[in-house]
């Protein structure tokens, strides 16, 4: 047994030193490989290069990120290469001093032989006068071309060929016909930098810019919807935008609002605007640019670009804050992988032996085939310049053509054909193929508006259509016509009247005036705004006042000042008038002179008293505190009282109620009208029986001989009736039911715009109300919205109650009062009378059951004995 042990034993320490010896082997073995990897790292040239971007930006995430995975594959292909450019990372927050300052850091601190930055047109010429001077190339992406920026020799420009882009533009305006455009720009010094080449392209080839709009990043909703209206007004229909995606997320939505994204626009976005578009935008905001057209630099498909898209997707996973708002590759990410690949070929042919370039040199002389194409740096710039067009559909985009470097366009089939007019259909706004007009300047030929109108003549003040006997042309006046007129005139329109012979029915009204738009423009009359029709036309504002109301002839009353108070009302005021006046005589009547006397006199100033205090006319003074704060309390119930019943009573007086049985009383409308019909089925009338009437003669005679309780209908109708019988008749006005009458024009028709905005003029200086009142003769004769209810007891049951319990917490202070000061004689008084009454009860159980006469007489006298007895010991 201790043979085996020891045999264990030996095989243990064996195998330990056996993994000792391994161990230090694979440990020397491991010192040789690093000691020959660090020879290699050290035989290696560092070529630091800093990246100064705007981080919290999603194109400054997209280019270092970009940039870091194209120096990792190039590395990767090129692992024999003996530089390494290694990155330092510095965040500008978007402010060229932040900017100016991180590249100086990095020139003292690190020592960075190359600067990536320079986003905008100042920061650019900031890093670009501190390359100058430190003698460092600096490499610019997307920043605008400039004059101002020639004179820095160690400036490269990565970004558009903005002379392509304008020749471009201008070449798909003529395609169509138009010479006048309307420049749309974002008010900042890169955006009207990179604008003038633009500009000075349209007036050298005959496009005529009518109008510039700029707007900044702070721009509100409604300025930017002020400045579009304009534009609208000056009948604009082509837009050229330049605005980065900010402005442009604000500037469709309230282009939609305006009525510019319908048929008869066209939008054109620049490539600086679509290079830097996210796709990650708000679905409502793709909806609103449904038809624009835009410039894009152009990246040929190609599989690198696929495969680096795919791993740099990949290469966004470990960084969460990153990838929520990064979903594609853009642009400038494209293009700062191949700077990237340029920088890090250049740093290597720099080191090579015999090699006497600069890095600067070497970058301009740099030539490959990148992601963007054949990278080739041209005067210090790489420019890109092939285009493709694209129209914006939905939420999604179309390739429509090309515009080439050739200066001609081709179709997305032969993006190499040199053929014109090869473009793919476009969908404009508004969904259609047919290609907007355009404004020709100089057009001065009026248009003229086919108006349809509501011709029944049943209240001739609001339209009355007629014919011309001789021209047998159609005339239409009226209220709504003027008003019509009125809002139109300013925009030089020949006017058509057409009869409309449909009937009453203005919901087939407006289905007509949709469905044959070659046939009508707008449609004018008595027309009420409803949500129905709405699906059909559009509408302008109401020019009527909005409503329904109910008119019934005026009544008089020789009882009217009892209806404000409600029966029970007037018995419990009447009550506490009585009960103050008693609770202060009570109070008052030990002391005060005025308050004694008979009991006749005693019972006049009390009712005296309480009444005399619904006019504040009592004459008696007061003596006692508690008097006063009952008679305080009191007199302001009182006052609420009389301020309430005068109230009700003035409404009552100058608005009569208009009061009817659902059963048995007729309500009178206007026959065939939807609104009218909808109103008295509603749970506030439910009237059983109604009657159609046709005008307002109909009106005024049905109201008079008692045929209809009253009549219900929209105001302007009932306008006329009161202006046509003055003094005969009253009105209430309820609660809003209507949107009152409006003119219907054709789906996104720009007039709805002009028009409303128009009628709101007129409202605004006076003349609507001019014209109502010389077409009603008088104005609606009533001063108040509603129908006035009597005041009832229970909305003034807290008043009554804290009337009431002021005067019972001072009728018991009275009470205890009374008792504190004649407690003595109370308590005496009371104590005689239990005796008497145990006295009695005794000699009534003393008495035998068959008692005798002389023992009653007996019994009798002793009692009164002792009765005198208890007298005498009591005084």
């Amino acid at each position: 047994m201790e043979r085996c042990v020891i045999q264990n034993q030996t095989l243990q320490v064996s195998f330990v030193v056996l993994f000792l010896f391994i161990s230090n082997c694979f440990v020397l073995c491991r010192n040789d490989d690093v000691n020959e990897d660090s020879r290699s790292e050290q035989e290696r040239v560092s070529i630091r290069a800093g990246l100064v971007l705007n981080l919290g930006s999603v194109e400054g995430k997209i280019v270092r990120s970009s940039v870091s995975l194209a120096l990792s594959d190039f590395y990767a292909v090129n692992s024999h290469y003996k530089t390494r450019v290694s990155l330092s990372v510095r965040n500008s927050l978007g402010e060229p001093i932040l900017a100016l300052s991180s590249a100086v850091d990095l020139l003292q601190t690190v020592g960075v032989e190359a600067i990536f930055g320079g986003n905008s047109l100042l920061e650019t010429k900031l890093l670009a006068e501190l390359g100058e001077k430190a003698r460092v190339p600096v490499i610019s992406l997307n920043s605008p071309i400039s004059l101002s920026l020639k004179k820095y020799s160690y400036l490269i420009q990565v970004t558009h060929d903005s002379s392509s882009e304008a020749r471009g533009i201008t070449a798909f305006i003529h395609e169509f016909d138009w010479n006048s455009v309307a420049l749309v720009y974002e008010d900042d010094d890169d955006w009207r930098e990179s604008m003038q080449v633009l500009v000075d392209h349209f007036h050298e080839n005959g496009v005529r810019v009518l109008s510039k709009v700029g707007f900044t990043v702070s721009s509100s909703e409604e300025a930017v919807m002020d400045q579009l209206g304009k534009l609208k007004g000056m009948e604009t229909t082509v837009f050229v935008v330049h605005v980065s995606e900010v402005v442009a997320t604000r500037l469709f939505p309230c282009a939609v609002k305006v009525g510019m994204m319908s048929q008869g626009f066209a939008w054109i976005l620049t490539a600086k605007s679509m290079n830097t578009f996210n796709h990650d935008v708000d679905d409502l905001v793709k909806e609103s640019m449904e038809g624009v057209v835009g410039f894009r630099s152009y990246i040929p498909k190609s599989k690198e670009l696929h495969n680096f898209t795919s791993r740099w997707r990949k290469s966004l996973s470990n960084e969460d804050d990153v990838v929520s708002e990064i979903t594609q590759l853009s642009i400038s990410g494209v293009w700062a992988h191949d700077v990237a690949w340029a920088l890090a070929r250049s740093a290597e042919v720099t080191r090579m032996p015999n090699v006497s370039s600069t890095l600067l040199e070497a970058i301009t002389e740099c030539r490959f085939k990148g992601l963007s194409g054949n990278f080739q740096i041209k005067d210090k710039n790489y420019l890109s310049d092939k285009f493709e067009i694209v129209n914006l559909i939905g939420s999604g985009e179309r390739r429509v053509g090309f515009w080439n470097s050739n200066g001609t366009f081709s179709s997305t089939r032969n993006s190499s054909s040199s053929t014109h007019n090869k473009q793919e259909t476009i969908f404009w706004p508004g969904g259609t193929t047919q290609s907007p007009k355009g404004r020709k300047v100089g057009e001065t030929k009026r248009k003229t508006l086919r108006v349809l109108v509501t011709s029944s003549n049943r209240f001739p003040k609001l339209v009355n259509v007629t014919n011309n006997p001789e021209t047998k042309e159609i005339i239409a006046d009226g209220f709504c016509l003027e008003v019509f007129k009125a809002a139109i005139s300013p925009f030089n329109y020949d006017l058509e009247f057409i009869r409309w012979t449909g009937g009453s029915n203005y919901n087939n009204l407006a289905y007509v005036l949709s469905s044959q738009k070659d046939k009508y423009d707008v449609a004018v009359g008595d027309i009420t705004i409803t949500s129905n029709r709405s699906n059909y036309v559009d509408f302008t504002i109401p020019f009527t006042e909005m409503g329904l109301g109910m008119v019934a002839p005026k009544q008089t009353g020789m009882w009217v000042f009892f209806q404000p108070l409600t029966p029970d009302l007037w018995v419990t005021s009447a009550t506490f008038f009585v009960m103050t006046g008693i609770i202060v005589w009570l109070i008052e009547k030990p002391e005060n002179t005025e308050f004694q006397g008979s009991w006749s006199q005693q019972i006049g100033v009390m009712l005296w008293f309480g009444f005399s205090t619904l006019v504040y006319a009592h004459r008696e003074k007061l003596k006692h505190n508690l008097s006063r704060f009952v008679v305080t309390v009191w007199v302001f119930a009182v006052l609420i009282l009389t301020t309430s019943y005068t109230a009700t009573l003035t409404s009552m007086m100058t608005v009569q109620q208009i009061r009817y049985n659902s059963n048995k009383d007729f309500v009178g409308h206007l026959s065939g009208s939807l609104i009218a019909n909808a109103t008295l089925k509603s749970p506030e009338i439910k009237a059983m029986n109604t009657k159609g009437l046709n005008t307002s003669a109909d009106y005024a005679k049905a109201l008079l001989n008692n045929t209809v309780a009253f009549i219900i209908d929209e105001l302007p109708y009932l306008s006329v009736l009161l202006g046509e019988n003055p003094g005969r008749f009253l009105m209430v006005k309820p609660q809003v039911t209507t949107n009152g009458f409006g003119f219907m024009f054709q789906k996104g028709d720009e007039l709805v715009h002009k028009v409303s905005k128009e009628i709101s003029e007129l409202r605004t200086k006076g003349m609507l109300n001019e014209m109502a009142r010389r077409w009603f003769e008088n104005r609606f004769p009533y001063t108040i919205d509603d129908l006035s209810d009597p005041i009832d007891l229970y909305r003034f049951r807290g008043l009554f109650m804290i009337t009431g319990g002021s005067s019972a917490f001072a009728l018991a202070v009275v009470i205890i009062i009374w008792l504190r000061e004649r407690w003595e004689d109370l308590m005496s008084f009371i104590n005689i009378f239990i005796s008497r009454r145990l006295v009695h009860l005794r000699i009534l159980l003393a008495r035998p059951i068959h008692p005798n006469p002389l023992y009653d007489i007996i019994g009798e006298n002793a009692v009164q004995m002792a009765q005198h007895n208890m007298i005498i010991g009591a005084d």
